[in-house]
């Protein structure tokens, strides 16, 4: 049984991915100019400066120093599986935007094409991850994706094959129509608390 959830666990994470992004290398200028982003407004160009994000915490308190002590497991998990929720976004997002203007059948067969891809790139990684480190990461995603992962497979592969994997979701007390809801539940509230204080650099 632990085999067959890890099994679900890649398969799930295999439907909303996408293949890495290739960047490829560029000389590094040897003039003595220096390249800026530039906008021209009413006829004058104003330099752009990218500033990191900045954000807002008041309506979601950091932990706490007796909360990080009593939360150490959890805060742990995230650290693990956060990459992986991030990189489902990215590649989901990806995988919209290929898709857009195939037919059915090529969309399906895409999907397949990409589940092998992903599956091949984090299969080792992903059988790894301990059962509450796998309910973490379904939580995440859909922190990340603003989808469950249960609609997520429906999107991807149909109603069936979601009813179907939620099936044995729950034999291992999975729910994948589960929301992520930190206003009104109080574990993922305390998640998200914990992941914003992760992504902060507080803990």
């Amino acid at each position: 049984m632990y085999r067959l959830k890890k099994n679900f666990l890649l398969v799930t994470f295999a439907l909303i991915g996408m293949g890495w992004s290739t960047v490829s290398a560029q000389e590094p200028d040897r003039t003595n100019k220096i390249l800026s982003y530039a906008s021209v407004i009413d006829g004058d160009t104003v330099p752009l400066v990218h500033l990191k994000p900045v954000f807002i915490v008041r309506k979601w308190a950091l932990l706490t120093d007796k909360e990080i002590r009593k939360n150490q497991k959890l805060i742990r998990n995230v650290k693990k599986v956060l990459p992986y929720a991030k990189e489902a976004r990215k590649r989901l997002q990806e995988l919209e935007k290929e898709m857009a203007g195939m037919s059915p059948k090529k969309q399906k067969e895409y999907v397949k094409q990409v589940e092998q891809e992903v599956l091949d790139d984090f299969y080792e990684d992903l059988e790894k991850l301990t059962f509450s480190q796998g309910k973490v990461l379904l939580k995440l995603v859909d922190r990340e994706t603003g989808n469950t992962s249960y609609a997520l497979v429906a999107d991807l592969r149909g109603k069936f094959r979601a009813s179907f994997y939620n099936t044995f979701a729950r034999m291992f007390g999975f729910n994948m129509k589960e929301r992520y809801d930190p206003k009104n539940n109080k574990d993922d509230n305390l998640l998200e608390r914990v992941v914003r204080s992760v992504e902060l650099g507080k803990i």
